[in-house]
């Protein structure tokens, strides 16, 4: 699976997720960060040491840097960076590649992400939304938002994108899971149901092959036919990361934001209704001030030192591992001065990093941009009464996983 694709900015090198299954967990737009400062030195679960790097113009250098790389992370003489491999550890794949080789990569993918490219589907997202909150009001208040509004929008729009009808959205959760899991399931586990995973994509190659049509596995197959050295193995990581990918980020991020607006953000409610423009920068502000998951299962976005480099003032030696910690780098107070109650429809103040920045940066960004703004707005201007249906302590979430969201949402109006 590819971060590039994702925008979860999960990086290998997690750790377990915080507390006992039963422990009580703060919403995402809760969580205590870092104080921004000077590169300082971490360790990894696995005993490795990490440099963190949390401000906001030190991240950017780490995500842009070319001596600082993924493909270093796997390298031979590569210390170790993971307890439990998941999808994200595979060497081959397009996000631990560098250089002209993950340029060749990348381009049998990007042309289906760019801004024009997205914006045909928007209609066609717009009315799934649509059906979706139809189906919602339909079947009455209160109501599980997760299972009726952002599990299945997501998979709804990335099932037309890559043309899989009828995609069990229970088979995709299993995988899922299990592609992202840190501490939810065994090494064993993992391995197999990315064994199971593997033949899904093999078998979807197979079909576009046979009979290719309109969609994102046939474009990406006639464009790695032109690309010299995509490897097979490389084209069904890249298929079965774009279906965990096209709906990870989206139902993470859309369940987080309506557990802070239907709760600390429930006076923001009515203006996200007004107008599509609200919406939209109200999601560029809930996708950097909102983590995807906690600071411990998310060290930062993983890189290696290939050679000396300096950050900060500090010296980092050829062959480190450092850490961009983007939850930090996106509330860094030298940068953005407000706070979610203040700015939420505000411009932002710079760039936000939870799309990642430089050579890997999220392929995917655009298309989960227009599906928040979409959800949100749409939902808002159907249903302005409403409002949880339970406490956020009394919250189940889902955990040991690289992101964090709200297993289930009662809801009501």
């Amino acid at each position: 699976m590819s971060a590039e694709i994702s925008a979860t900015g999960a990086a290998a090198g997690t750790v377990p997720s915080p507390g006992p299954a039963g422990a009580v967990l703060p919403p995402l737009h809760c969580l205590r960060l870092l104080e921004p400062g000077p590169p300082r030195l971490a360790a990894l679960p696995t005993g490795t040491p990490v440099w963190l790097i949390s401000r906001h113009s030190e991240v950017r250098q780490v995500l842009t840097d070319p001596r600082l790389g993924r493909a270093a992370l796997y390298e031979p003489d590569a210390p170790p960076i993971v307890l439990t491999p998941n999808i994200l550890d595979d060497p081959a794949s397009m996000l631990n590649i560098d250089g002209v080789e993950h340029q060749r990569l990348r381009r049998t993918v990007q042309r289906a992400f760019t801004p024009r490219a997205i914006a045909r589907w928007r209609p066609w997202v717009a009315s799934v939304v649509e059906g979706l909150i139809d189906e919602l009001i339909d079947r009455g208040s209160p109501a599980d938002i997760v299972a009726a509004y952002t599990r299945p929008l997501p998979i709804a729009v990335i099932g037309r994108l890559m043309d899989l009808d009828g995609l069990d959205g229970k088979r995709l959760e299993h995988w899922s899971d299990h592609a992202l899991s840190t501490s939810a399931y065994s090494a064993g586990a993992i391995a197999a149901a990315m064994v199971e995973f593997a033949g899904f994509g093999a078998e979807v190659i197979a079909e576009r092959r046979a009979a290719p049509g309109d969609d994102l596995v046939s474009s990406l197959l006639a464009a790695a036919a032109d690309t010299p050295g995509v490897t097979e193995a490389q084209i069904v990581t890249l298929v079965i990361g774009l279906v965990v990918a096209g709906h990870e980020t989206t139902m993470t991020a859309l369940g987080n934001a309506l557990v802070y607006l239907l709760g600390d953000g429930r006076d923001a409610w009515r203006q996200l209704a007004s107008d599509e423009q609200s919406a939209a920068a109200a999601t560029e502000q809930l996708l950097r001030a909102v983590p995807l998951g906690d600071s411990d299962a998310l060290p930062g976005l993983l890189r290696r030192a290939v050679e000396d480099v300096e950050i900060g003032g500090v010296r980092i030696p050829a062959g480190s591992v450092v850490a961009a910690d983007v939850g930090t780098a996106n509330t860094d107070p030298g940068v953005f001065t407000g706070d979610l109650l203040t700015e939420l429809f505000s411009p932002l103040a710079a760039p936000m990093y939870t799309f990642g920045a430089g050579p890997h940066h999220c392929l995917g960004a655009w298309l989960a941009r227009m599906e928040l703004e979409l959800a949100l707005h749409r939902l808002a201007r159907r249903l302005p009464a409403l409002r949880l249906a339970e406490a956020t302590e009394a919250l189940d979430w889902r955990r040991g996983l690289l992101t964090r969201s709200p297993q289930r949402l009662r809801v009501a109006w």
